[in-house]
């Protein structure tokens, strides 16, 4: 494990493994650099892979009060360490995360695997209940109850929610649920942030497994078209908890068309 410091003091840990051009992972709502470990092995025999926790999950600490810039700082840090021309490859809500900074800093790519961003009105209103249930539990200290609304949010039924309460998994998850708003406000309420999107100039590529939800496909398509010259592409019989070596399959000739 290695650390950097953000600008305002917080202290990002990451991993660095593998050889050749400088890959960041960003990760998605609940997960620390862990559970993007399998990516980051795949991906690391073809580029030295940044594979680092977003604050306040992991070894990462956290300083309030918290703004999606701050998280955009936090990437800036890891660049620093990785060197300029970094590819930044973003895994769901961290894919907005992902495409915020590329609008902002000196990145060589973009990657996004299925940004959950939403296209039709029922589910811009589900999205508006979830922060607001989200941002309720959590002024409440109810983590628990933040990371059951979470669930409720990505469509896990009630009996599985109930079987999830009694997995080792559980806790940890719990300790992270007050990063949840983080991933929330990086959507900002759900539908493609269109004027952030304008004014990414590297080149993009914005993926979706076939075999994942239409309005997750929809969403990824709708951030490809908000993106100039960002081309969208398919992986056919993935799902949104993708196979690391297809993804990596699919991001290593673009990186390779994004190099020039």
């Amino acid at each position: 494990m290695e650390q950097v410091t953000s600008a305002d003091g917080t202290t990002i840990a990451y991993d660095r493994l593998g050889a050749g051009a400088p890959l960041i992972l960003v990760a998605g709502a609940s997960c620390d650099r862990q559970a993007d470990a399998g990516l980051a092995a795949s991906l690391s025999a073809h580029f030295t892979v940044f594979n680092y926790d977003r604050r306040g999950r992991g070894d990462s600490s956290d300083t309030q009060p918290f703004a999606v810039d701050r998280e955009i700082e936090d990437i800036g840090a890891v660049l620093g360490a990785a060197g300029a021309g970094a590819l930044l490859v973003g895994l769901s809500s961290g894919a907005a995360l992902a495409a915020r900074a590329a609008a902002q800093l000196p990145v060589a790519g973009l990657v996004m695997w299925e940004p959950p961003f939403t296209v039709d009105d029922d589910g811009l209103a589900a999205a508006r209940a979830y922060t607001t249930a989200l941002t309720e539990r959590l002024a409440a200290g109810d983590a628990d109850g933040a990371f059951e609304a979470f669930l409720r949010r990505v469509g896990m039924p009630d009996e599985a929610i109930a079987g999830a309460r009694q997995a080792p998994f559980w806790a940890g998850a719990v300790r992270l649920a007050p990063t949840l708003a983080y991933d929330d406000a990086a959507l900002n309420g759900g539908p493609v942030p269109a004027e952030v999107f304008a004014g990414i100039a590297v080149p993009t590529v914005v993926l979706a497994g076939g075999a994942s939800p239409d309005s997750l496909q929809a969403g990824a398509r709708a951030a490809a078209d908000a993106i100039p010259g960002a081309s969208f592409a398919v992986l056919e019989g993935q799902t949104h908890d993708a196979d690391p070596d297809a993804l990596t399959a699919a991001i290593v000739p673009f990186a390779a068309q994004a190099a020039g």
